[in-house]
């Protein structure tokens, strides 16, 4: 303890800084696990802040009101505070396809005609002009409208290696089809063939070192969005909508897909939200106003900010250097870099949060029995399911009606000692099997695996004892399968 008169204690400090808040997570910066280190060398003191996400601004305004913060407690003549940034990616499975990419965030809409796209493409530049590497994957396969956005004209090559480079455009990479194909070129394709094109676009894209990956989705909730959840851990789901309540209700509809599927919902971006005369100053609220507020505020979701109706948007869009660029002082540019501050803060929120929102297995293995899949959640539950139990639980469309939910498969035609051969993740929200009767289709949710737990304090039969861990999964190195 210090003396009558002497330095205060890091204790007393860390209480100072928890009167210092992040204006946009509206959390205090000690719980918020900012505070990296505080050293007391007599009356000086020095306190290292890192913050997980890009920022230019919020880094003086830290450093000064920290500093001011501590130097009112007594026996401080000093304070020297050191502000950083580490930007942070979500605890979890890395993404095989993307590996050296942070984080991916999918930017969606319910309708088309809400301006995602343009939303999109000065959200990538405002992140890159708070200093973040950026990517902006264009995943419309039917409608590309970035690369005109952009003013990208070049045509991505082959590179030696076999892996298609993006191209870089205004400090960010670029990939889409709108690429690949002429602007005339109309793609009339089935679900499966533009599914298996942003697989590749994900996998033999050459992205590098990404500290956000944007994915411009095309609207609705389709075999695309399916295909990119089930493959590559999201970070986070932006939806965008105009005010009035019919783009609202059906954006919900997307806002729900991907809460079934365990994506965090970074927030809500009202876009066309007001139109100020540029001659008089008068507000009109052509598609009505507040919206997209009201929504977050009544579901508790994080609203993200108002992007005003602005002609020169429509004309730098069309002019190929979009409006964060173009107007960069103007109303439109400033609300979209506030968007991606909030954007980059939320989703710096929610991995440091982790799996503290989403229960989900953290060890998957095989039971010493050899007849029960084991399963460690990360509320300390263990699960225990029986193998055959599992495979005639299968979800999938050959063992289950889709519409009746009448089961189809019959259970004699499961063999008594049927077990999985291998087991991997699915995106961050399930769980798929391979079986040794050779069915592998199903995916089963983490709440769909919860459900199934046999153990006694569920309300089955299955005693675990708490010592036991779980065995190795089949197939699996390392003595347990990391979800």
């Amino acid at each position: 303890m210090p003396t009558p008169g002497g330095p205060p204690a890091e204790k007393v400090i860390l209480e100072a800084l928890r009167t210092v808040h992040e204006p946009d997570l509206r959390r205090d910066i000690v719980s918020l696990k900012f505070v990296k280190a505080v050293e007391v060398r007599g009356p000086a003191v020095r306190i290292r802040i890192t913050l997980p996400y890009p920022t230019l601004s919020l880094k003086d305004q830290l450093r000064q009101e920290c500093a001011a913060k501590v130097r009112t407690l007594p026996g401080v003549d000093a304070v020297e505070v050191e502000v950083s940034t580490d930007i942070s990616s979500r605890p979890g499975p890395a993404g095989e396809m993307v590996p050296e990419v942070r984080n991916i965030v999918a930017i969606a809409s319910g309708k088309g005609g809400v301006g995602k796209s343009t939303t999109s493409a000065n959200l990538a530049l405002a992140l890159s002009s708070m200093g973040a590497r950026v990517g902006l994957l264009d995943a419309d396969v039917y409608g590309p409208s970035i690369p005109g956005m952009l003013g990208v004209t070049e045509r991505p090559e082959v590179n030696p290696g076999g892996r298609l480079p993006p191209i870089g455009k205004h400090g960010i990479s670029v990939m889409s089809m709108g690429l690949l194909a002429s602007r005339e070129t109309p793609v009339i394709w089935r679900g499966p063939m533009a599914t298996k094109l942003i697989q590749q676009f994900l996998g033999a894209v050459e992205w590098g070192a990404l500290d956000y990956l944007l994915l411009d989705l095309p609207p609705g909730t389709g075999d695309v969005q399916l295909t990119i959840t089930q493959s590559v851990p999201l970070a986070g789901a932006v939806i965008v909508s105009t005010p009035q309540d019919v783009a609202l209700h059906i954006a919900m509809k997307g806002l729900k897909m991907f809460q079934d599927v365990h994506v965090p919902i970074v927030g809500i971006v009202e876009n066309m939200s007001t139109f100020v005369c540029p001659h008089c100053g008068e507000r009109s609220d052509i598609f009505r106003h507040g919206g997209a507020r009201k929504i977050c505020g009544e579901r508790g979701i994080p609203f993200l900010g108002e992007i005003p109706i602005d002609g020169a948007i429509v004309q730098a869009g069309d002019e190929g250097l979009p409006t964060v660029l173009r107007n960069a002082d103007g109303p439109a540019a400033t609300a979209y870099r506030e968007v991606a501050r909030r954007l980059v803060a939320e989703i710096g929120l929610a991995n440091l949060l982790g799996s503290e929102t989403t229960r989900r297995p953290q060890k998957v293995g095989a039971a010493k029995s050899g007849v029960h899949l084991d399963l460690k959640w990360d509320d300390g539950h263990r699960s225990r399911i029986g193998y055959r139990r599992l495979r005639l639980e299968c979800p999938c469309a050959a063992c289950i009606d889709e519409w009746t939910r009448e089961p189809r498969l019959d259970p004699k035609s499961v063999p008594e000692l049927v077990h999985p051969i291998e087991v991997s993740s699915v995106g961050r929200y399930a769980l798929a099997f391979k079986w040794s009767d050779g069915h592998s289709s199903g995916i089963y949710t983490f709440q769909r695996l919860r459900d199934l737990c046999e153990c006694i304090e569920c309300g089955g039969t299955e005693a675990i004892e708490p010592e036991e861990e779980p065995g190795p999964p089949p197939r699996a190195a390392g003595g347990t399968f990391e979800v």
